[in-house]
């Protein structure tokens, strides 16, 4: 079962210009709906402005080899590692999810795509929807604060859960679908259908979700850690025990 590419079994259906045309859909959704979250919110500006400030208060100047070396630590700990995350719990789930994701976008545009018969790319689609739903499901039953802390019910939606639901749904009846696909159960399409609704709602919410602080955070982290380098923000506090070893560059807030 995990050998076989769902959507070439699809094409006996639909065609796969349709889902070829859905996927570059998707990818423009994305696109123009982070565009759009820019400009709406004046994100970049934002940024760049601060950024401006930043250096003009700036006390120790940084060489280029600096700079350099603080772009490789945000690389490696701040988004390969997630060292924004102080709760070791919270920090796994999204390692989970996010390489989950990001395996399971990948193949999807694999498979669509291509007609190869490698075996490795639905492997990877299968193992990065399940990683997906072991962290996502793992944190939004477990780890949220307002469930974990406050207490609130796992069922309570908020604006912003919009990307976890809508991620979690999508892969979860991607992957009941599939099943039911290469098995020949009953209401496979039915399954696929609520997959294309959930699928298309994750990537056209961009504006309204959390989904395009994906491409935000990196840029955040990288100016915090230049701040902290530079001077600028050498008169907060950093964390009380060994401040200059805290995985991302800032006062670290607790996540429970």
């Amino acid at each position: 079962m995990f050998a076989l590419n769902p959507f070439a079994a699809l094409s006996a259906t639909i065609p796969p210009a349709f889902m070829q045309a859905y996927v570059v859909a998707m990818i423009v959704l994305v696109a123009a709906g982070t565009l759009f979250d820019v400009v709406h919110k004046g994100s970049a500006r934002y940024f760049f402005d601060h950024w401006r400030r930043s250096k003009a208060r700036a006390r120790n100047e940084l060489g280029g080899g600096e700079v350099a070396s603080i772009a490789l630590q945000t690389a490696v700990v701040d988004v390969l590692a997630s060292g924004e995350f102080c709760s070791a719990r919270r920090r796994v789930a999204h390692l989970l999810t996010m390489y989950g994701f990001l395996l399971h976008v990948v193949s999807t545009v694999v498979m669509v795509f291509s007609r190869s018969t490698s075996d490795l790319w639905p492997h990877l689609w299968w193992l990065g929807g399940l990683l997906v739903c072991v962290g996502g499901y793992w944190f939004w039953f477990f780890i949220r604060a307002d469930v974990a802390a406050e207490g609130n019910s796992p069922l309570r939606l908020t604006r912003a859960d919009l990307f976890v639901v809508s991620l979690l749904a999508s892969v979860t009846l991607g992957l009941i679908w599939a099943f039911l696909q290469l098995h020949g159960g009953g209401g496979a399409m039915v399954f696929f259908a609520l997959y294309i609704v959930a699928t298309t709602v994750l990537f056209g919410s961009v504006p309204w979700s959390k989904f395009a602080h994906m491409f935000f955070k990196p840029a955040a982290a990288f100016e915090k850690r230049v701040s902290f380098a530079n001077g600028t923000r050498a008169n907060l506090p950093g964390p009380a025990d060994k401040p200059e070893q805290f995985g991302s560059a800032r006062t670290a807030p607790r996540h429970y």
